[in-house]
This record gives structure tokens, sequence and C-alpha cells, in this order.
């Protein structure tokens, strides 16, 4: 909107700019807080503790499998639900979208109950193969892949829909079929959204913390990622918490900062 367009529409009404104030109030005083509230004196040699060290490994390690099986998986799927028409298309895009709007804690005794010890899937694999994936760093890996996952679809999904399909069109008249038409065609115009969507999996991975403690545990070293180190610190070392807090506030914004254009790109 330009500002003869601005001047025309008048000034925005005050019971508007009330409430957006208040949004912008709750958004920022919590974060505002959280950053006035570090130990800045003792701040690099917090950073270099060995459990703070240990957390962050494990979470970007972690969070980085994570996001690796999200886009094996999600890709396929993604492209299914955008360039194939079959019955039951509907249930499943519901289906996806399930664990965004699951609890987390729900999301960890549902994994409990498919991969337990004596969970559906859980139960026999131990049994034939001596493998209990709960309280594992494999069940860490486990948690965030089934909370990312959505958004890595999703995301792609949206992405491949916003292709022309007269690339595959013209790519099918040229002798091309659909396994290299999705390599050669769909997947290299549709990757920028395709990162897209696997930085914000890699960033819900790596703040995951219901699901992960409720399946996998809290073992330092094993299970312990960052949200479950800052759980446990905020019981004993308050200031240990925030240190870890803004470990994580420092990664989100440089996500944002990965999505900019994406997200922001057309605003002005």
């Amino acid at each position: 909107m330009n500002r003869s367009e601005s001047a025309t529409l008048g000034r925005a009404p005050l019971r508007l700019l009330i409430p957006a104030g208040l949004a912008l109030v709750l958004l920022l005083a919590p974060l505002t807080a959280l950053v006035s509230r570090a130990p800045w004196a003792s701040l690099p040699e917090r950073l270099v503790a060995p459990e703070v060290l240990d957390a962050l490994r494990l979470s970007i390690l972690t969070a980085t499998v994570a996001s690796v099986l999200c886009l094996l998986l999600g890709l396929p799927l993604a492209w299914l639900l955008a360039r194939v028409e079959f019955r039951g298309a509907s249930l499943v895009r519901a289906l996806v979208a399930v664990p965004l709007v699951l609890p987390p804690v729900v999301a960890g005794v549902a994994l409990l109950a498919a991969f337990g010890r004596n969970g559906v899937l859980g139960g026999p694999l131990r049994d034939c193969c001596g493998v209990s994936i709960p309280f594992t760093t494999a069940a860490v890996v486990l948690a965030q892949t089934f909370v990312a996952l959505p958004f890595v679809v999703i995301s792609i999904e949206g992405a491949l829909r916003a292709i022309d399909r007269q690339y595959d069109d013209v790519a099918a008249v040229l002798g091309a079929d659909r396994w290299t038409i999705f390599r050669r065609v769909s997947v290299p115009i549709a990757l920028p959204g395709i990162m897209a969507g696997l930085v914000l999996g890699w960033a819900r991975a790596l703040g995951e913390f219901g699901a992960t403690i409720t399946f996998a545990g809290n073992y330092p070293g094993t299970t312990q990622t960052m949200p479950l180190a800052v759980y446990t610190a905020l019981q004993a070392d308050p200031d240990a918490a925030v240190v870890l807090s803004l470990i994580l506030l420092v990664v989100s914004i440089a996500v944002l900062a990965l999505l900019r254009e994406r997200w922001l790109g057309g605003a002005r």
C-alpha cells in the first residue's frame, strides 16, 4: 500500500492499534526478560560447561539425523500428496497434520505404545532382534522425527503444488518417466521450499521436549537434549536454565534469518 492509498483510507483505528500493540508486548516481553536475566558476566564460563556442551552436541546430532529422516520420508510423501490423485488423500493429509495439534506428552505415550518394550512394534522387535528403542538416543531421534515430519511434509507439498504442472507434462512428452520428472524437474524447481521445510523441521526437532522426555527419558549424555537440560537446570540452577534458553533463542533467530526471504521477502 502506497502513501496515497493510506491517505485515502485514513488512520488505523485505535481499537485495532491497541490490541495489536498488546500482542507485540505479549510476544516481546518474555524474550526481553530472558535476555535481561542472562548472567552475562559468567556467560562464557557457563557456555563451555560440560553439561551444556553435552546437551548441545546431542541436540544438534539428533535434530540433524531426524531432519535427514524427515527429508527421506517426507519428500516422497509430499510428492504423493501434491502430484498423485488417489482415494483417501484427504485422510492421509489429515493424518500427517495430527502431530501438529497432538499434545507432546500424548505423542510420547503414543510412541511408547508403538515402540515400547511391550509395544505393538517394539515388542516383536525386541523378541526377534533384541533391540529396545525407548530411553536411548535412537528414541530421541524417533520422537523428534515424529513431531517434525508434518512441518517438512506440509512445506514441501506447498512448494510442489506451486510448480506449474505443465513442466511435468512437457517432460513426459519428451519421454521422461515419473521418477525422472521427480528427480530432474520437480525437486530442482521446488528446492527453496524443500530447504525451508527442512530448516523448519530441524528447528522443531531441536526444540522438542514433551515426546522426548516421555519416550526417551532425561539421561545426561544419552537422551538429555537442550530443552530437557533447561527443564533440569530450572529446578536447581535458574541461571544455567537462562543460558541454555538463550542458546535456543539464538538458534530460533537464526532459523528466522534463514527463512526471511521465503516468509518476509514480499513484505513491505
